[in-house]
């Protein structure tokens, strides 16, 4: 079957299903997203719905064969030229797969650069730049992203600039990728001064997921990606976090249909909520659950030191507690949150070597992409499981004491 046909196939017979997912902020009400059942049991699409004859596809499956994943993704590169870019970890394993198949009808070049957070910079970027104007790669080729949300993030930023603007696509090889990074177009790089501070606003055009993948990832990245699913329960999808609760050790074994399960409910939570705010005005934000924190924990610690969702993590458990200390939710809430990152083996405190203090916290968080007219604004739970508010209006005392809290034992903060 030829590309075009093949994927014609799969979206014209697929049947359209209203997915759960609750809204993010309380007092809104609560939209449904779409997702397309392909024939192929194999397979499922979820469609990332936007403006302009942008939308774009996530397939998420297991078990493809190679006819497959040639056609789904050369059916979206819409020139004859290709860049695929990955670190030196996922390139053993996966590069010579996806130049071999998408080779089969595009002329394809690779670039390998080195792992890590503290690669997610200007100097790794503009090798990216220099490979594709070396190879003299015009407006109509395509960038490839094969990795996790570093390689993704810096791929999509590439793209974004070269040449005011090429497309490219996501293939994401860890779960942090597969819920969160790879769906929404956000691209960028690290800057000393703070988290992803320089990037753009960049969609792909399509997201392949293949959770075959997650059997190669270490188990510190599974769980730095599970941090994300949580995010997910806790501040829109009450079901999802109660699924969480009863099947987390089927994740942490990476049972297949446990993990497929999960990181289509987490697309199907993204592609709504970058739907209806893709410039994150106001809902998106709500996405960033644990983030502010969780930056100034990453940035005042040293790039790689800790994993994103790691730093997430410690960071939720901070938003969890500030907000049970203002009363926005109750002790339960807190106590449910604290148990099911701790089941998952994520940290929810900082360890006693720490260089985090009061001052490093406020530092960074100052610098946040939430600040708006000098006002730090914080995404926290309120209500209900499933419930949260992005706002300035909040306590500041309670933010401070929730800091001290966490810094305490920390040798940043010892006098």
């Amino acid at each position: 079957m030829r590309i075009l046909s093949f994927i014609a196939s799969l979206v014209a017979v697929a049947k359209p299903i209203t997915a759960f997912s609750p809204m993010a902020t309380v007092g809104h009400q609560r939209q449904p997203t779409t997702v397309l059942q392909a024939t192929s049991e194999n397979v499922d699409i979820v469609k990332v719905d936007l403006t302009d004859g942008r939308d774009y596809p996530i397939y998420i499956g297991t078990e493809y064969s190679d006819q497959q994943v040639a056609e789904m993704l050369t059916s979206h590169i819409q020139g004859n030229k290709a860049l695929i870019v990955t670190n030196d970890r996922i390139a053993p394993m996966y590069l010579e797969k996806y130049e071999q198949l998408i080779q089969e009808h595009k002329e394809v070049t690779t670039l390998v650069i080195p792992d890590g957070e503290n690669y997610k910079t200007m100097d790794i970027l503009q090798r990216i730049l220099d490979k594709a104007l070396e190879e003299k790669l015009d407006r109509k080729c395509t960038f490839v992203a094969l990795g996790g949300g570093v390689i993704g993030d810096m791929v999509g930023f590439a793209a974004a600039i070269y040449q005011r603007g090429v497309n490219f696509i996501q293939i994401p090889t860890t779960v942090m990728a597969m819920v969160d990074s790879s769906v929404g177009g956000k691209t960028g790089v690290n800057h000393p001064l703070g988290k992803n501070m320089i990037g753009a606003f960049h969609q792909p055009q399509c997201v392949f997921i293949d959770t075959n993948t997650l059997s190669t990832l270490p188990d510190r990245e599974l769980q730095s990606g599970i941090a994300e699913i949580i995010k997910y329960g806790l501040i829109r999808d009450a079901e999802l976090f109660e699924w969480l609760e009863e099947n987390m050790d089927k994740l942490l074994a990476r049972d297949p249909s446990a993990m497929r399960y999960a990181v289509q409910r987490s697309c199907e939570n993204k592609a709504a909520v970058v739907k209806a705010d893709e410039k994150e005005a106001g809902l998106r934000a709500t996405l960033n659950l644990g983030h502010t924190f969780g930056h100034a924990i990453e940035s005042g610690s040293g790039y790689g030191t800790w994993l994103h969702g790691e730093a997430v993590a410690i960071g939720t458990a901070m938003a969890a507690s500030m907000s049970a200390r203002m009363g926005w939710i109750d002790q339960d809430l807190m106590e449910r949150t604290y148990r099911l990152m701790e089941k998952a083996n994520l940290p929810v405190e900082l360890p006693v070597d720490s260089p985090m203090d009061q001052a490093t916290f406020l530092k960074y968080m100052a610098a946040d992409k939430k600040v708006a007219n000098g006002q730090l604004r914080l995404i926290l739970l309120k209500g209900e499981l499933g419930n949260c508010v992005f706002t300035g209006d909040f306590d500041q005392d309670a933010m401070v004491q929730t800091i001290d809290d966490f810094v305490a034992e920390c040798q940043g903060a010892v006098v």
